[in-house]
């Protein structure tokens, strides 16, 4: 079997991208430490068509030649915006008619795969720090918790890959 071209691929450029219904989803990253993760996160999105990301405190914003280095232009065409405070940035959301859901290991959580996002509602999903998680008064923000099962011995997924998989089930259960 032969690998697939780029021009196999038949990628729209970002103009096109741009005009393209996106994935009625906001990704609120909060106190993310590393450019690499925040560039991950910006070609995730790109990959699934999220409508924008809310970077928030200490996360670093574009333009970085280190967020480039793994977001590969996606910086470019993904929608983004900066807020230094979280809580604030959730509030927003709410106000704006998100549903504001966390990502984060929480009594009561809902495990991801449980989880079947509404047709025609929109919904923002927080993630957090690679060390301390979600802050608890963003997460005490929240509407709701998603969490991903694990069996390893490590209690958690790198926050790059935990918001692939997130994003994942949201954009397999919406249309959009």
């Amino acid at each position: 079997m032969q690998k697939k071209t780029i021009w196999d691929l038949n990628r729209p450029d970002i103009e096109e991208y741009k005009a393209l219904g996106k994935l009625p989803l906001a990704i609120v990253v909060d106190n993310v430490r590393s450019l690499n993760n925040i560039g991950s996160l910006f070609r995730t999105c790109d990959g699934f068509g999220v409508e924008r990301i809310v970077l928030c405190g200490i996360s670093a914003t574009p333009p970085s030649p280190e967020i480039h280095k793994t977001a590969l232009g996606a910086e470019d065409s993904v929608d983004w915006e900066y807020c230094a405070d979280t809580l604030q940035a959730v509030k927003r959301l709410k106000d704006d008619g998100y549903e504001v859901c966390c990502l984060e290991q929480v009594q009561g959580s809902v495990m991801l795969q449980d989880f079947k996002p509404e047709q025609g509602r929109k919904y923002a999903l927080v993630i957090g720090n690679e060390v301390e998680g979600v802050d608890q008064a963003v997460v005490d923000a929240c509407s709701f918790y998603l969490e991903i099962p694990q069996k390893g011995t490590k209690h958690s997924l790198n926050v790059s890959v935990s918001a692939g998989i997130a994003i994942w089930q949201f954009a397999s259960s919406i249309n959009y």
